[in-house]
């Protein structure tokens, strides 16, 4: 059983940056698609950006098309979310999800495409 474990968040202003990171239990983890997702209060989930398995291929949600950058730390064990300009809608929490399949393309935006979920970390922006 894969698990995966965020971290990073936090309590920033607008404009600022921070850097999550996905750590997984697995040695493999490099062979997974990983995406980020975030669920806002009151809101549906929604895609944020994402890996294809080969690392090849980076997707962003229009949104913070710009501004994140997803990365796959030199080792492969853990998986970056570089946000900088942070916005307040972006106060949510903060879940990374991994699939063993060979996932690419649009299917990376889906959630019913992974197989394993974090718990996921709080990112607030102060108001």
């Amino acid at each position: 059983q894969v698990q995966l474990t965020e971290s990073g968040g936090g309590l920033v202003q607008a404009g600022d940056s921070l850097r999550l990171s996905c750590t997984a239990s697995v040695r493999n983890f490099g062979d997974y698609a990983v995406g980020w997702f975030r669920q806002a209060p009151g809101k549906k989930r929604e895609f944020v950006a994402a890996m294809s398995w080969t690392g090849n291929n980076r997707y962003y949600a229009n949104s913070v098309k710009g501004r994140f950058a997803i990365s796959r730390y030199h080792d492969k064990t853990s998986v970056w979310l570089q946000m900088n300009s942070l916005q307040r809608e972006a106060t949510a929490v903060y879940s990374c999800a991994a699939a063993a399949i060979k996932l690419d393309g649009d299917r990376v935006a889906s959630e019913r495409e992974y197989d394993h979920w974090g718990k996921g970390t709080q990112v607030t922006l102060s108001s």
